[in-house]
């Protein structure tokens, strides 16, 4: 059998929306012709990969195809590049997004210039978990952690950079004009979290190893909403890192942490069974921009990582 390049792609869309009309958009063609070009990929695969009645979702047969369409597709793509000079594509899954993963990201492939990434953006580490074992996605970025029930089962994890946070505050925070503060200095004001704190591990094991009893969450509205929230509010303190941008400053102090200073471990994430060939490419270009950035710079005596996040230590 030969597989129809553009069926498979047809497919994995699909799988990926679960929603033919956003597939039929994202591919530039009718909902009709893209519902065709899947129905002539079931009939040839003799299988049915989509359930349609109460909401399109895979089958136990799409479930087992889709990891061997991405895996075709991205062999189309380097075919291609093969006679057109052009580099295969990195497919990356980011999230942890007001921290700006991109910053990280975009350093450390500035040199690599055989990498083409396709950088995407993933709910949370659980999201890109799961589209990394489907194979929708090649490498992810982030703040990895144990997930429970072993979903993480199958990936591989290293890690790529330590970023101390600081302390983001109102101005009219009791606490505003100091120079520097310790984690303790915290626990009379209220930790703002800007997503469901069970979704927030790093803030949540913070909260917890300091005793900050004072915990408000609420949706992911954006930056903007978090910066808004903490001008408004003086009893509200939020940790962010160090180095990256806040869309405005006006009326908020950002103070740094120290005895202990926490650190935000980002790393990246693979389907340990299907290696990217670019992967060790990436992995040494981090290697070397952390080294040369101090990255990976981690004393005990003065940084506070969370308990999961030293293991990885070992691992670089």
């Amino acid at each position: 059998m030969d597989l129809d390049l553009a069926l498979v792609r047809a497919f994995a869309v699909t799988a990926e929306t679960l929603h033919f009309g956003r597939a039929a958009d994202r591919l530039g063609t009718s909902q009709q012709a893209l519902s065709k070009r899947v129905a002539r990929l079931e009939t040839m695969l003799a299988a049915r990969l989509f359930e349609r009645e109460g909401g399109t979702r895979l089958t136990e047969a799409g479930e087992r195809f889709l990891p061997a369409a991405h895996e075709a597709l991205a062999a189309g793509e380097r075919a291609v590049a093969a006679v057109t000079g052009g580099g295969p594509v990195v497919r990356i899954d980011t999230w942890g997004h007001l921290y700006a993963p991109m910053r990280t990201i975009a350093q450390a492939v500035r040199a690599l210039d055989t990498v083409r990434l396709e950088p995407g953006p993933g709910r949370d580490w659980p999201s890109v978990a799961a589209a990394l074992l489907r194979g929708d996605t090649d490498l992810g970025f982030g703040r990895v952690h144990s997930l429970a029930g072993g979903l993480d089962a199958g990936l591989t994890a290293r890690l790529a950079r330590l970023e101390p946070v600081d302390a983001v505050v109102s101005v009219s925070h009791p606490l505003a004009d100091a120079a520097e503060l310790r984690p303790s200095d915290l626990r009379d004001s209220t930790l703002w979290c800007p997503a469901e704190l069970t979704r927030l591990d790093f803030l949540r094991r913070f909260a917890d190893d300091f005793q900050i009893t004072r915990r408000q969450d609420g949706p992911n509205l954006g930056l903007d909403h978090l910066v808004q929230h903490i001008r408004a509010d003086a009893s509200c303190f939020t940790l962010f890192p160090a180095d990256a941008p806040l869309p405005d400053r006006t009326g908020l102090r950002s103070i740094p942490l120290v005895e202990p200073t926490p650190l935000y471990a980002w790393s990246l994430a693979w389907r340990t069974a299907h290696r990217h060939p670019l992967l060790d490419t990436l992995l040494r270009g981090f290697a070397e921009t952390g080294r040369t950035r101090r990255w990976l710079d981690y004393t005990p005596q003065r940084d506070w990582l969370p308990d999961t996040d030293h293991a990885k230590l070992t691992v670089r």
